[in-house]
């Protein structure tokens, strides 16, 4: 099962990078995630180790695996059956940012869980996209009219 989400954000990529690389911080602004816990210290980058408890969804551990600051990251999970590569990739539009999310799952398992929780993925994706949409543009916002202050 592939999903791959882009949304436009009216804020600077790295008003997008500080939102979205605040992992702890992911519940204060999306539905779908109940908490993000850092396993192996308090970097993040390739090799970092992050469990996600989402509703609905089983708790997973999540290895990242690519990471560029500021631009990028790759986390995958494994369970019985199913792996999950997640990916978040963050680019200027010239206007603010272009944040595209992409969850690839394969494994013998992938039909079954296609078939009970595809919606329910692309439903999270979606309103992954949107929360983060949502945040950074008010973080901007506050910003801006600080600057002009």
């Amino acid at each position: 099962m592939n999903i791959e989400v882009s949304v436009e954000i009216d804020a600077p990529p790295d008003t997008v990078w500080q939102i979205l690389s605040d992992l702890e911080g992911w519940p204060s602004w999306t539905p779908t995630v109940k908490e993000v816990r850092r396993l192996n210290g308090p970097s993040f980058g390739v090799g970092s180790i992050l469990r996600i408890r989402q509703p609905k969804l089983k708790t997973l551990d999540w290895h990242v695996s690519e990471f560029q600051e500021g631009r990028l990251f790759t986390w995958k999970a494994r369970s019985p059956g199913i792996s999950v590569v997640a990916r978040h990739v963050i680019r200027s539009n010239g206007r603010g940012s272009i944040v595209v999310l992409a969850v690839d799952q394969q494994g013998w398992l992938d039909p079954v869980v296609k078939l009970f929780f595809g919606s329910l993925s692309r439903q999270y994706v979606e309103l992954e996209a949107q929360g983060l949409k949502r945040r950074c543009e008010e973080l901007a916002s506050r910003s801006g009219a600080s600057h002009d202050a």
